[in-house]
């Protein structure tokens, strides 16, 4: 029989050790996967994740606390996307973040049950990701990129910046699902304004550089850059080609437009990853991701860079640059 002192004493210990045995239990080690579609050391990739890093820790999970990141960068390489994915499932994650269409699919096809929030994904009902955009109903959801229809504007911004083009390259990834749906919008509305479509394709370096320079050989030409992440991954070559055969080009994405290309028009690419770590702490937080809502840009932005259209010998319309978001001098 314990003396009724020692009892006291004992129960006393306990009761102090409840409290930190809940907060143990809180504070257990969180596991989230990240899947990116550009390299480590790409800028693009380190303000994409500062941005989701900086928002999670505002909402209180802070990495090696109580959330584990483990990340992998697929530079817009099919095997290692399949390889990381595989990777990222065997260290069992409540859930993973994952960047782009063909990322996606990959992870779409090892997994129905791991939580997934993907970001920059063109059409992910068309795709079989979710039922619908208002209620998911399987294992993921996220953030769209642009709707299809949404190409046909750079179509138009490229007829207003240089009217004089006829013939437009189009760099698309002929197996990515968004590539061929941004090529089949603007194909609806080349007619209309009186331009040729080309279409080339990116799924190399070796690809690109030989069809911009054969496009080039003809006379009015422009180009589009259609968004997906191997026109972000061959991004410097691309901007380079088009300086050196003067071909004006419209891109997808501001970073272009910094990157030296001459205009640039679509969504904000930081934010929906601010937006993705509000939904991995909900889901953390116990949410199905199949009963959070997809949610499409709601801002796009207009960058204009001046240095390089003087270099191209263009006269961006005054109407145009009253319309930027950004003009780069």
């Amino acid at each position: 029989m314990i003396p009724r002192r020692e009892f006291i004493t004992l129960l006393g210990g306990a009761a102090a050790a409840w409290p930190l045995a809940s907060r143990a239990q809180q504070e257990r080690m969180r596991r989230v996967g990240v899947l990116m579609n550009l390299a480590a050391d790409d800028p693009e990739s380190q303000r994409r994740m500062t941005g989701f890093v900086q928002t999670l820790q505002a909402l209180g999970w802070t990495d090696g606390r109580n959330v584990k990141i483990d990340y992998r960068w697929g530079a817009g390489d099919v095997e290692l996307h399949r390889r990381y994915a595989a990777e990222l499932l065997a260290l069992m994650p409540d859930v993973i973040l994952v960047s782009g269409t063909p990322v996606m699919e990959v992870l779409r096809g090892l997994t129905r049950t791991v939580p997934i929030v993907f970001v920059q994904v063109a059409d992910p009902v068309s795709a079989g990701y979710v039922e619908s955009l208002a209620h998911p109903g399987g294992n993921a959801t996220g953030f769209t990129a642009l709707d299809y229809g949404f190409s046909a504007k750079w179509l138009e911004l490229l007829k207003e910046t240089a009217p004089s083009v006829k013939r437009v390259g189009v760099l698309r990834d002929p197996t990515n699902a968004g590539g061929i749906g941004q090529l089949a919008a603007l194909q609806s509305v080349a007619p209309s304004l009186g331009v040729e479509l080309r279409a080339i394709g990116v799924l190399d370096a070796d690809e690109v550089e030989r069809g911009v320079v054969a496009f080039a050989r003809g006379s009015n030409g422009g180009l589009i850059v259609t968004g997906n992440p191997l026109t972000s991954v061959h991004r410097t070559l691309i901007i380079t080609l088009a300086a050196k055969h003067q071909l004006p080009t419209i891109y997808p994405f501001r970073f272009f437009a910094m990157n030296g290309g001459l205009i640039s028009y679509g969504a904000n690419t930081v934010e929906p990853y601010r937006s993705a770590a509000g939904y991995v702490d909900r889901i953390l937080k116990g949410e199905k991701p199949g009963d959070l809502p997809v949610q499409a840009p709601t801002k796009f932005e207009l960058v204009i860079n001046l240095k390089t259209a003087k270099a191209l010998g263009l006269d961006i319309p005054a109407t145009l640059l009253a319309r930027a978001d950004e003009v780069i001098e």
